[in-house]
């Protein structure tokens, strides 16, 4: 059974860099087959799709995201990771790592609230 687990910061100020980690349990993330991809919804507002990275290591990303974003991985720990930098008030939301193979996987989300 795939599992993921977010985890990192709650409370980063304006323009400092977000940095989230998902830890991954009952598949490799090299896996063939699957794409690690982030996810978040704003306060009141839909579902938005970031980016993600492939089991080859390859990573890809929204074009309408504003803050400069970074999407990773370490396979030695099976995580993936997003790296949103200057961040701005409006990155405030819920952030969700995904796994997607037919299928898809969430994790249960973690709140992150950019302000000063």
């Amino acid at each position: 059974q795939v599992q993921l687990q977010e985890s990192g910061p709650g409370l980063v100020k304006p323009s400092q860099t977000l940095s989230l980690t998902c830890t991954v349990s009952g598949v490799s993330i090299p896996t063939s087959g699957y794409t690690w991809n982030w996810i978040r919804q704003p306060p009141g507002k839909g579902l938005e799709w970031m980016g993600g990275i492939r089991g080859d290591g390859s990573s890809y990303y929204s074009p309408s995201l504003k803050s400069p974003t970074s999407i990773s991985r370490d396979t030695s720990k099976n995580q993936f990771s997003l790296q949103l930098n200057s961040v701005i008030p409006e990155d405030t939301a819920v952030y969700y790592c995904t796994a997607g193979s037919g299928r898809l996987y969430w994790g249960q989300g973690t709140q992150v609230t950019v302000s000063s």
